[in-house]
């Protein structure tokens, strides 16, 4: 059955953290402002006036905690609404407490004002905040009338605190759209690396089959194995020069970077959750030019993990028949391990001069670090090549369990 392809949406914010502190801050300074008025009421001339703003603020607070949840909910004309109810509770402070501009005691709404400036500052950014505490800074100095130096104080304190929470904020959200494309790119990366790894294991290989025995057929077969090779060649570097768009990342501001990649989904007939016997997958390549040793008890891998490690060993063996020479003979070892699988491919061919393997790689020809040594990276495993010029090669492919 063809094999289903499906969209997978990771979603990063690194803001979200601050909505949620910023809703917990508007209920806490909520209560914090009630409870002041509470335990200073005989200082007000026209209590009246404070309990009817407080009323009104303790209401617009709870019902608007969806508003900060998320930049999404955070609209334009609430942040307005919301700063506009912070200024009338400041100028409405002399008007409720006479004394209060000469005391230079808390405005009526208290520290729940900054609250309606960390909202522009998470919501916009600097530019935001520094609007935004500036109105505020403006509101409590006509309060005052003549300002202390405490309230310069804590005017200017809030002023640079929301500045500097709207500029990290900015950062943050920078930092992540460079995650996102990172991630993005890695998500293209991986996916043109499984596309080589197929593309090596059957095309490549059938058309390399075609211009061998084209030209050892002659006449019309020579001329279809020609163009076979050069096939062959184009895309080989086709495939090595990596020319696979990445899928575009879009940004949500109100709920993050998107990273999007396809994922390819296993045949329906893939237990998913259940162990495959490594040995099943391995045993067909036995033959009279390759032995086979296995421990004689079931070699359990998850199913992803056994198929990558066998479609690897299948590649190993193919190098062998392909460079081994007619009479090369392969030994296939397979180790189970507490923690680990080790497969074993020896030959007894004329081995890899050195620096073949750079030379193949800069040719295109990728079947070791694609098909072997990108499968077992993939894998969280590694791939370990040996080989003396003369004396054979030796490929060592180690899977940890549970990492694939």
């Amino acid at each position: 059955m063809a094999k289903a392809r499906r969209e997978r949406v990771v979603r990063m914010s690194v803001e979200q953290p601050l909505w949620r502190a910023l809703t917990g801050y508007r209920v806490l300074t909520m209560a914090y402002a009630v409870l002041l008025y509470v335990f200073t009421r005989d200082e007000f001339e026209r209590p009246w006036v404070a309990v009817g703003y407080l009323t009104v603020m303790a209401l617009w607070t709870l019902a608007t905690l969806p508003r900060v949840a998320n930049a999404a909910n955070c609209t334009k004309p609430f942040l307005c609404t919301d700063l506009a109810v912070a200024l009338v509770g400041i100028l409405l402070t002399p008007l409720a407490n006479f004394e209060a501009r000469h005391i230079d005691g808390p405005t009526l709404p208290s520290i729940w004002t900054a609250g309606s400036v960390l909202a522009f500052a998470i919501k916009g950014g600097w530019r935001w905040a520094a609007c935004a505490s500036s109105l505020v800074a403006a509101a409590n100095l006509v309060e005052r009338g003549t300002p202390s130096r405490d309230t310069l104080h804590n005017v200017l304190l809030v002023w640079v605190a929301s500045i500097a929470i709207g500029y990290v904020v900015e950062v943050a959200r920078a930092s992540e759209r460079t995650l996102a494309r990172a991630l993005e790119i890695e998500a293209a990366t991986r996916e043109r690396e499984r596309l080589a790894r197929d593309i090596h294991d059957s095309v490549l290989q059938v058309l390399a089959m075609v211009q061998r025995r084209g030209s050892a057929l002659g006449g019309e077969a020579a001329e279809l194995g020609r163009m076979a090779g050069e096939q062959e060649v184009a895309l080989r570097t086709l495939v090595s020069s990596g020319l696979v768009p990445p899928s575009r990342a879009w940004e949500d501001a109100s709920r993050g970077a998107v990273v999007r990649s396809v994922e390819v989904d296993e045949p329906d007939d893939t237990t998913r959750t259940g162990a495959v016997d490594l040995r099943a997958l391995l045993a067909p390549h036995a033959g009279a030019r390759v032995s086979f040793a296995e421990p004689g008890a079931p070699v359990l891998l998850e199913p992803a993990a056994a198929r990558e490690l066998a479609a690897a060993v299948g590649a190993a063996l193919d190098n062998v028949r392909r460079h081994g020479g007619d009479g090369a003979q392969a030994w296939l070892l397979v180790e189970d391990e507490p923690h680990e699988v080790i497969v074993t491919v020896r030959d007894d061919g004329p081995g890899i001069p050195e620096g073949r393997l750079a030379q193949a790689e800069g040719e295109g020809r990728l079947g070791v670090a694609l098909s072997i040594r990108g499968r077992l990276r993939d894998l969280g495993g590694s791939a370990e090549l040996l080989s003396t010029p003369g004396q054979g090669t030796e490929v060592e492919l180690k899977v940890p369990r549970g990492k694939a």
